[in-house]
């Protein structure tokens, strides 16, 4: 009852899984800029500027530095991030004059590039030339962009105290406590900076909430960093009205820091900052259902106004994907044709026909791929999707051996009906979710998909025919019917919205850090302390 204890009680709950927004700072230089000005260099300013319903809108800008063609701007952007998001992104830089506004002339335009934030986070660091109009080269100018992760729950740490010779404020009371240890998130208990400072309370508890004040102090994370085996950090526990009051006094007892344990928690964005590349596979279903591609009838058939359902699905989740691969090399894959030269039926076999590389070059060499495949095959059947994942899924056992986070796998499936082998299928997803892999499946034309929700486990955990359980959540299907009169856009967000996880819960299954962690704060440090920061 009478044992010394902090007056605040230490957070011990911790927030949940990252969800798939991220907030992300951008930081932007120039190298070399034109030089407008005749009398002095050019005054630089950068505007951001974000795409919405296809038209450029100015989100914000940097400060104008006067003077100087290599300018580091100081203004930090800050933008939400989502993988499922194709984000476009446009950065002009100006050649400010006195009313600090934007001039209309052409000479007052020093450059611009265009990307997405996908591909700015994928590089971490990203240079690019600036072009002026009709695509010209600006000289020699480049603009460099660097990003950083600044939300989600990096971490938590568990911490362990004790005190010696307390002030005896009660006859009764454990002047050498000994505290249970407790767990508090990094960002909750000092945002991640380690020089911080906290300031910690000692109390003696009582029953009725009358508690009596014992002392206090102040530490920083980088006092604690000092923790090591055998070593411990303390600090002088006093209470200002006896320092003030007492000549000769010392303290109020002695708070030691005994044990200290670091939990990371880490991001998507850690993993994708940190090297790790997302490569994809497309696999096409070219069975009998879809229809003679040279009818216009067809799921399959070619129009050169409009793409059909395959192409609009593999388009629009292919564009997301490719900013995560650097090589832009995907595989494509096709099941249930009669390929040549024999003509019998596959249900796993390369569209460009190469068996020892079925990799094309970009997404739009997956869609020249495809269409250059269905005059040279025989559709057929039946709707078997098992070897396909079972294929993937080696691919990817092979990358899981190298106990890095270097890569991981995303196999979109585009199938016109219910699969024939849904057994099979089930027992490879099994196999799978024990893979750096996620399973995207899209449902084309009209027909009855219900049976394919058991492949999905959001209404439950799906099960081998053996009664095993996925070890993941790796599979979402959804009907490319619901998204007829939605934009490309919109399908991928909801088929890619649950991949930032099913990455993290990979790899944190298997206990695999990022290869290059993006916070540096995480490193060595970090050495809590069981209190509330000063106000």
């Amino acid at each position: 009852m009478n044992e010394a204890q902090e007056a605040t009680s230490p957070a011990t709950s911790l927030s949940g899984p990252a969800t798939c927004v991220s907030k992300v700072e951008l930081r932007v230089s120039c190298k070399a800029l034109l030089d407008r000005d005749t009398l002095n260099k050019s005054d630089p300013c950068v505007v951001l500027m974000v795409q919405n319903n296809g038209q450029w809108i100015e989100l914000d800008r940097t400060e104008v530095i006067k003077s100087n063609l290599h300018p580091v701007f100081a203004k930090v952007f800050g933008l939400d991030y989502y993988f499922e998001e194709v984000q476009k992104l446009r950065f002009e830089v100006y050649d400010i004059h006195g009313t600090h506004s934007i001039g209309t002339r052409d000479d007052d335009f020093l450059g611009g590039m265009e990307c997405t934030l996908g591909q700015i986070v994928a590089q971490k660091k990203m240079i690019k030339p600036l072009l002026l109009k009709y695509g010209k080269y600006a000289g020699k100018s480049t603009i460099t962009v660097h990003a950083e992760e600044i939300s989600g729950n990096n971490g938590y740490v568990e911490l362990s105290f004790c005190a010696k010779k307390l002030d005896d404020k009660v006859i009764k009371n454990n002047l050498n406590p000994v505290w249970e240890p407790f767990k508090v998130s990094l960002i909750s208990l000092c945002s991640c900076d380690e020089e911080r400072k906290l300031k910690c309370l000692v109390w003696d508890y009582d029953s009725r909430g009358k508690h009596d004040f014992i002392g206090e102090f102040y530490a920083t994370f980088r006092e604690m960093q000092k923790i090591s085996s055998g070593n411990k950090v303390s600090w002088d526990c006093l209470n200002p009205k006896y320092k003030q009051k007492k000549r000769n006094y010392k303290n109020s007892g002695v708070v030691i820091l005994s044990d200290l344990k670091l939990h990371r928690v880490y991001s998507f964005l850690d993993y994708i900052m940190g090297g790790c590349q997302i490569h994809f596979t497309v696999a096409i279903d070219f069975t009998a259902s879809n229809g003679d591609p040279r009818n216009s009838c067809s799921l399959h058939y070619i129009n050169p106004y409009q793409p059909n359902e395959y192409l609009k699905a593999l388009i629009a989740v292919g564009e997301i994907c490719q900013d995560y691969d650097s090589d832009k090399r995907f595989s494509a894959l096709g099941f249930g044709a009669r390929i040549p030269p024999n003509y019998e039926v596959s249900h796993d076999f390369a569209i460009n026909f190469n068996p020892e590389d079925d990799e094309c070059e970009g997404i739009q060499g997956v869609v020249e791929a495809y269409q250059n495949c269905l005059p040279k095959i025989q559709l057929y059947g039946p709707t078997n999707v098992a070897p396909i994942i079972n294929r993937i899924a080696k691919v990817a056992a092979g990358d899981g051996n190298i106990k890095d986070a270097s890569r991981y796998h995303i196999l979109l499936i585009l199938t016109d009906g219910v699969v024939t082998d849904m057994a099979d299928t089930r027992e490879a997803i099994v196999r799978a979710s024990y893979q750096p892999l996620s399973i995207i499946i899209v449902g084309v034309g009209n027909a009855d998909f219900t049976d394919m929700q058991i492949l999905d486990g959001d209404d439950g955990v799906l099960r081998s025919p053996k009664g095993e359980p996925v070890l993941r959540d790796i599979v979402q299907f959804v009907p490319f019917r619901d998204f007829k009169t939605a934009s490309p856009a919109a399908l991928a967000k909801c088929v890619l919205a649950e991949v930032p996880g099913q990455v993290v819960e990979y790899f944190s299954h298997k206990a695999i850090s990022p290869m290059s962690p993006m916070r540096e704060l995480l490193t060595p440090i970090l050495s809590p302390v069981a209190t509330t920061p000063t106000e």
